[in-house]
């Protein structure tokens, strides 16, 4: 792969979180971006990049041992490229089911190895 030492670095941070991610779990390229410090230095075609697109050309360009099928977009649906039939059938057969082409990210959405997968809600009273 030939890809700027800065760039690769931070492709290998992604590379990590995403492979953090249990079975049956997704996370979106927006909470990945969230969740990492801002690559110190990039391309200068890349420095124009939102930080989730960043995270999705990490993810084009992961080794075969990262789970990307487990990264999705915010509206919980699949990104259309070549790879989005497979990406459903090997959600699917985690046990993630689609409603209208989304997952439910309140069900199956990871917060992280130091947070409950669950979303925490705030106290009526």
């Amino acid at each position: 792969m030939s890809v700027p030492a800065g760039q690769l670095a931070y492709y290998k941070q992604v590379w990590s979180f995403v492979r953090q991610v249990p079975t049956g779990k997704v996370v979106t390229y927006g909470q990945i971006a969230q969740s990492l410090p801002e690559p110190l230095t990039l391309d200068i075609d890349e420095q124009a990049l939102p930080a989730a697109r960043l995270v999705g050309s990490a993810m084009a360009a992961s080794p075969a041992d990262v789970p990307w099928h487990r990264v999705i977009n915010s509206q919980g649906k699949v990104s259309n490229r070549p790879e989005a039939n497979k990406q459903v059938q090997l959600l699917e057969a985690e046990g993630l089911s689609f409603l209208q082409g989304r997952i439910d990210l309140n069900q199956h959405q990871w917060h992280g190895s130091n947070q409950a997968d669950q979303p925490k809600l705030q106290q009526l009273f």
